[in-house]
């Protein structure tokens, strides 16, 4: 098994790294137990978000103190209370745990003895359908790109105005507003019910993400599917991008019966038609059409989403 905790000399030379500078932070409130395990440092449950700090903000100090200056009124919160502080060291994922307190500068956070390594966490679940989008880089070299279901979307249902939260659903009717002028603009929307999908996506809150190593590439999401388009989610990754007007190269899996390990492959052609972002340009989604699908593959995936076939 790795080792979480950093030895005494790589402390000290994360220490130095920080307060060199130009080193953001995401601190989160937590509930700490006695043990040092990560599994025993978990979120409030209370609704408590993280809050971001750019690497202007941050001041470490040679004894080990961080001051945190001119961050957003919600960081005054968690005065006294546990907090997690997480950053990147070399693209290594590190975090440690410390308290909040607010002296005459402002809050500040003592790096403590111990500094952990955040470990990799393997989401073990079965999808009945998966693909698999392909594009040339410079003409090429080929790039291969996972595609999972997004979490809580019913890819293959109509999509209802409800299933956006009710907190989020102003910011989404503004976006709504503005992609459907786009979508008309375009007049590559077909009846724009994906619309719905796509707003709820960008305007769904997300934690500040921290992983083992710093910008790999995660699985890009499904939003939806049917027999004439797939929508897919991302958030903002430097190491790939995709771009309207540009075809892309579709594998999908369907697994038809996972006890007897039956699936169905469909490869498609896709045109970009739109990349419809959020005002903070973290997250998009890539809206495809088909131009090129075998009829029978079009014939099965409108069966999928009118609830004709059941798997």
């Amino acid at each position: 098994m790795e080792k979480t905790t950093l030895s005494g000399i790589e402390r000290e030379l994360v220490l130095q790294y920080l307060i060199d500078g130009n080193v953001p932070v995401t601190v989160t409130p937590v509930e700490e137990n006695k043990s040092s395990n990560e599994d025993d440092i978990q979120p409030l449950t209370s609704v408590v978000f993280p809050v971001a700090l750019k690497a202007e903000q941050v001041l470490v100090l040679k004894e080990g103190i961080i001051l945190l200056k001119n961050p957003p009124k919600t960081v005054f919160d968690f005065a006294g209370r546990t907090v997690k502080v997480e950053f990147y060291f070399n693209r290594v994922g590190l975090y440690f745990v410390t308290q909040m307190k607010v002296v005459s500068s402002g809050p500040a956070l003592v790096i403590p003895a111990v500094i952990m390594r955040i470990q990799d966490t393997e989401a073990k679940r079965a999808y009945a359908i998966s693909a698999v989008l392909q594009y040339s880089f410079d003409g090429e070299s080929k790039v291969s790109l996972d595609c999972f279901p997004a979490n809580g979307f019913e890819i293959f249902s109509r999509p209802a105005w409800n299933t956006i939260k009710l907190e989020n659903q102003a910011k989404a009717k503004e976006y709504l507003e503005r992609f459907v002028l786009d979508a008309r603009r375009t007049k590559k929307a077909g009846n724009g019910i994906q619309l719905i999908h796509i707003c709820r996506y960008i305007t769904e809150g997300r934690e500040a993400s921290f992983e083992a190593i710093q910008g790999r590439v995660k699985p890009l999401e499904i939003l939806f599917l049917n027999h004439e388009r797939i929508v897919l989610g991302f958030e903002k990754n430097e190491a790939f991008s995709l771009e309207a007007g540009v075809e892309y190269d579709v594998k999908m899996k369907f697994v038809l019966n996972s006890a007897t390990s039956i699936s169905r492959d469909i490869s498609v052609l896709c045109s970009a038609d739109y990349i419809y972002q959020d005002d903070e340009e973290m997250r998009f989604c890539v809206d495809c059409s088909y131009s090129k699908i075998q009829e029978e593959d079009r014939r099965f995936l409108y069966e999928k989403a009118t609830k004709l076939l059941f798997m």
